[in-house]
């Protein structure tokens, strides 16, 4: 046990995104009570974070965005604190011995917005009516204070209040609902550790409808103007779940939920036990299937297995890539091979997918290299070894957190070739596809 309190760091390990997440502490869960007025876009919010310190801390920090901090407290009393620069900075009046629990409450408010960095604008964001929260990689402390670094995953319990035509969708079990009044107050549980970004709060008119599935509870909230359209493009989304489960093991959470927001979106997101989507993603003619998909399949790969650090990106865009190939082979569309094929003709051979560097995170190459990878992989060992491979590696990992080294020795377990990581992942030319 250190001798003396030390602060606790306001920057983490990551080599990509340091600013992000802090040290000397790990959280284990946050209890959220949020108070939303969709007009004036108004958040009140009360966050009680219990965390375990990892050294003896004189000070510590979280990451928290241009939210107006009234008070702070660390077990029960008032701290000293700073906020600057996305930094929540803390003074707790005792210092707070290694391996200690504490607990600290922060009482703030302010208008939610999106945090700029090099990929645009991330967090919460308004809609035409309503809200949404995307916060990959940086945007969680645009509506919480947290430790913002995915490998620091924790349970949570959030309630959200907000006016009663509103539907409101949060990344968790819904447990309770209550109307007082104009507004409803709505409380979610989130068990699985989960990292920051993966939490996610979806406001706005929808309608609920249901999915038709198996085992696993899957339902929609959409906008009823788009629910024809709707039930065609999601048509297939138990059949889904179902191909993913026999490939990659049990669907990892108690339930999905897919959101279609009233706007269109560049991008669909990823949450734990969530998808969401634009308006413009659903046409009636299931155009964007595969992104159904894509986001489907990160529920296993991104979100319950969990990057260790943003360097290992591939882990999950890549293998959420090559699910969509996996479900066109099985569906009766293009095989892998001929979606491989496709990609290794287009892509530029420049990058290391194993480490891409900061402003290459989200690189093309890092999806399709990566599902590449996985096909030239499942040509190495043959289907049978290479599937019980993704199984393991799903079912082995369930709920933690993960890098490349402890993919590649995994799969060495399996009888790949000597060499074949190094040429796959971490040279920048891209190797011959096998046939």
């Amino acid at each position: 046990m250190s001798s003396a309190p030390s602060p606790g760091a306001d920057r983490s390990a990551d080599p990509y995104l340091p600013e992000h997440g802090n040290g000397g502490y790990r959280v284990e869960h946050y209890d959220l009570d949020l108070d939303y007025q969709v007009g004036p876009n108004r958040l009140d919010g009360q966050a009680r974070i219990s965390a375990v310190a990892t050294q003896a801390l004189s000070r510590f920090s979280l990451d928290l965005a241009d939210l107006r901090v009234r008070r702070v407290l660390v077990d029960g009393k008032l701290a000293k604190h700073t906020h600057s620069g996305g930094k929540l900075r803390i003074r707790p009046q005792r210092a707070i011995p290694e391996g200690a629990g504490f607990r600290v409450e922060i009482r703030y408010s302010g208008t939610p917005k999106p945090i700029r960095g090099r990929w645009g604008e991330i967090g919460w964001e308004e809609l035409t009516e309503g809200s949404l929260v995307a916060a990959q990689p940086i945007g969680a402390p645009s509506w919480f204070p947290c430790n913002d670094h995915p490998a620091d995953k924790a349970a949570y319990r959030v309630s959200f209040t907000a006016a009663t035509p509103f539907s409101v969708q949060v990344t968790g079990n819904l447990v309770s609902q209550q109307r007082r009044g104009s507004t409803t107050t709505h409380v979610f549980e989130r068990p699985e550790p989960t990292s920051t970004y993966l939490m996610s709060v979806q406001v706005g008119p929808y309608t609920d409808v249901p999915l038709i599935g198996g085992e696993v509870p899957q339902r929609a909230a959409i906008p009823a103007r788009l629910s024809e359209r709707f039930a065609f493009d999601f048509g297939r989304h138990g059949q889904i779940m179902d191909c993913l489960q026999e490939l990659f093991g049990p669907y990892p959470f108690g339930g999905h939920v897919v959101v279609v927001t009233d706007d269109d979106l560049d991008d669909p997101v990823e949450a734990q036990g969530m998808s969401i989507f634009g308006a413009n993603h659903v046409d009636g003619q299931r155009t964007h299937e595969r992104l159904v998909v894509h986001e489907l399949a990160h529920q296993w790969f991104g979100n319950s297995l969990t990057i260790a650090d943003w360097r290992h990106i591939w882990l999950n865009e890549g293998f959420a890539t090559y699910a969509e190939w996996l479900w066109s082979e099985r569906s009766g569309g293009p095989t892998a091979q001929q979606h491989a094929a496709d990609w290794h003709a287009q892509i530029a051979g420049d990058l290391a997918i194993a480490d891409p560097g900061v402003d290459r995170m989200f690189d093309p190459q890092v999806y399709k290299r990566g599902a590449i990878t996985l096909h030239a992989l499942r040509h190495e060992l043959g289907d049978q070894p290479f599937f019980a491979l993704l199984r393991r590696w799903a079912t082995d990992h369930r709920h933690g957190t993960v890098s490349t080294p402890d993919f590649t020795a995994l799969a060495a377990e399996f009888g790949t070739p000597d060499g074949f990581f190094t040429r796959w992942l971490d040279e920048e030319e891209l190797p011959p596809l096998p046939s």
